[in-house]
């Protein structure tokens, strides 16, 4: 049977980048969905992405939904809560009158940079808001991950962001607030509430979260502090041989120690790549003012 007419299903795309939970927003949004009555249909693909790669979910629901997967420039709606993600699947959005909804933030992969050196000018180059606003009419970028600092807790702006979608479908806040709270730690549920409130009455001249200029990342010094945890190390030396900057080996013991500290960037590459999460990258950032 085609889904075609007044039956179609309405088709949501959410992207991103691993670790940032674009599968508990898909999970979350099917969650709502069905709720509603909705037959749901989703998709998704993130495995090893979640070191760090690309992960998507496809979400398709309506009166009755046979395909899982979004046809290119059929998408109603692009969820990203990357920047740069979001720019990749623009093609997928329908050219028509789709909506984007998408964080500001830029994840710069880290072999795509020359100066690694923390602070360093970036010269990735992403397309700016403006521009995109002219080619999507319909089109929501926020600060979601500044706006959640502000909340205090950064991990939050996937919540954010699902506001800002909940500001688009015609579904009752009662419905998405009881969802969320079900789907995150018990002790971030109150943040997480704030979170979506704040995503739904987002506006573009709010600060912060306002975007009336090119991306862009002002002057910081970075200070970088790796914690390994021995006990869980299995010498596999996946860290060591795709360290950027060599800055890693394995002991006499095979456990990996940091040999330069100097030259470590914070990249975070050995954290996303340790299968056994024996690596935690911590990173501080100081404005530097004139």
């Amino acid at each position: 049977m085609s889904e075609t007419g007044a039956s179609a299903p309405t088709n949501v795309l959410i992207v991103g980048v691993g670790g940032q939970g674009v599968i508990m927003v898909s999970k979350v949004l099917a969650r709502v969905l069905q709720i509603e009555g909705h037959q749901v249909k989703q998709s998704e693909v993130h495995g090893m992405a979640k070191r760090g790669g690309a992960v998507f979910s496809h979400i398709r629901y309506g009166p009755e939904v046979w395909s899982p997967t979004i046809p290119a420039g059929q998408a109603d709606i692009l969820v990203a809560l990357e920047w740069s993600e979001g720019l990749r699947w623009l093609d997928y959005l329908r050219p028509d009158g789709g909506t984007f909804i998408s964080d500001t933030r830029a994840i710069v992969p880290p072999f795509a940079c020359r100066d690694r050196t923390p602070g360093a000018s970036s010269a990735y180059r992403v397309t700016d808001v403006a521009r995109v606003a002219e080619l999507v009419p319909h089109a929501v970028a926020l600060d979601a991950s500044s706006l959640a600092r502000s909340l205090g807790n950064e991990r939050v702006a996937n919540t954010i962001l699902l506001g800002a979608l909940a500001a688009v479908l015609d579904v009752p806040m009662e419905t998405w607030r009881s969802v969320v709270a079900e789907s995150v730690p018990p002790a971030t549920v109150e943040t997480n509430l704030e979170g979506l409130d704040a995503g739904r009455n987002w506006q573009p001249d709010d600060q912060p979260g306002a975007v009336t200029s090119p991306i862009t990342t002002p002057p910081v010094e970075v200070t970088v502090e790796l914690e390994i945890n021995p006990a869980w190390c299995k010498s596999c030396d996946i860290c060591v041989q795709f360290c950027p900057e060599r800055c890693l080996t394995l002991d006499a013991e095979r456990i990996v120690e940091l040999t330069d500290p100097a030259a470590c960037t914070g990249c975070r590459i050995c954290e996303w790549l340790c299968p056994d999460f024996a690596i935690n990258v911590h990173l501080s950032e100081t404005a530097v003012t004139a």
